[in-house]
């Protein structure tokens, strides 16, 4: 891209036209696989999976096999939301301000990005929305910019795009395997709850455990593995009554914990894990299959 602008091609105008509308699309689908594993990675990285499933991968999965006909679509909604509208803004800066005009394209997606930021504040936080949107929108304004500036043909743009895709992929690729490794992103850790933590009333599902600082416990429709318990079947019994608790750390799991035992012949001993945060704790346990179990979930009361 240089100082000046070409004039309109045709099918369009000074602005943008549809060879600019081709490019659009091909660079904001292409660069999609690259922004969702990043997301992906940095929102799996700080999420709990309680030891359970994937850890989202068997959606990622899916995803990549449905990306072929997904990318085009969402590349024209990108299009039309951000990178026309930045387009235009930067061609209109380039008849008043004029310099090079890819420093304006690597601008011009601010202009949107607010104007979106500002419309999605009830649904997102307006300093993430903004940053995320301008990100989303400086490729393929840049590569708008690139292609006029070039005499490509249409499948010129296309496969450039597609094989500049693949680059941006393996390069987020190798970002956020470096980012989680270096601590970057940092990993989710359970919370470390003391005796003190620990004691009072957890309640969720229409169960209640109510423990003590003694070791004592209190529970009511509380679930628990039933006697001759097989992992492969997914029941549990609902067990009321008293009994103790200890701290016991689950070395499968890499977790603490405690350790449940009721009195009488209401179920087996059950391994409670700590999840959650500091802030907002929990006791969790998951019967059956690690992929397609039942998760119980308890929440401390006030």
């Amino acid at each position: 891209m240089g100082r000046g602008e070409a004039p309109g091609r045709p099918g369009g105008n000074a602005y943008w036209s549809a060879a600019d509308l081709s490019a659009a699309v091909a660079m904001g689908g292409a660069q999609l696989p690259a922004a969702g594993l990043l997301w992906w990675i940095v929102a799996d990285a700080g999420r709990d999976d309680y030891g359970a499933g994937y850890g989202g991968a068997f959606g990622a999965i899916c995803v990549l096999l449905f990306a072929p006909l997904l990318l085009p679509l969402l590349g024209m909604a990108l299009t039309f939301v951000l990178t026309l509208p930045s387009v235009v803004l930067a061609r209109l800066a380039g008849r008043g301000l004029g310099g090079p005009s890819w420093l304006r394209y690597l601008v011009a997606p601010l202009g949107p990005a607010v104007v979106w930021g500002g419309l999605t504040v009830p649904l997102w936080s307006f300093t993430t929305s903004v940053p995320v949107l301008t990100a989303l929108g400086v490729l393929p304004a840049l590569w708008v910019g690139c292609a006029r500036g070039r005499a490509w043909r249409q499948w010129g743009v296309w496969w450039r795009a597609a094989a500049g895709s693949a680059v941006l992929f393996f390069a987020a690729l190798g970002a956020g395997i470096l980012a989680t490794e270096t601590g970057f992103v940092e990993q989710y850790r359970p919370p470390e709850l003391t005796t003190a933590r620990l004691a009072g009333v957890w309640h969720g599902g229409g169960a209640e455990l109510r423990l003590s600082p003694d070791g004592r416990a209190t529970a009511v429709r509380l679930p628990a593995e039933p006697p001759g318990y097989d992992w492969l079947d997914h029941a549990y019994v609902r067990c009321a009554g008293d009994g103790a608790w200890k701290p016991h750390h689950r070395d499968d799991l890499g977790r603490d914990g405690i350790l449940l035992r009721l009195d009488g012949d209401c179920g087996e001993d059950t391994d409670w894990s700590f999840g959650g945060t500091e802030a907002d704790p929990e006791l969790y346990v998951l019967f059956g299959d690690p992929d397609a179990g039942r998760l119980w979930i308890l929440k401390r009361a006030g």
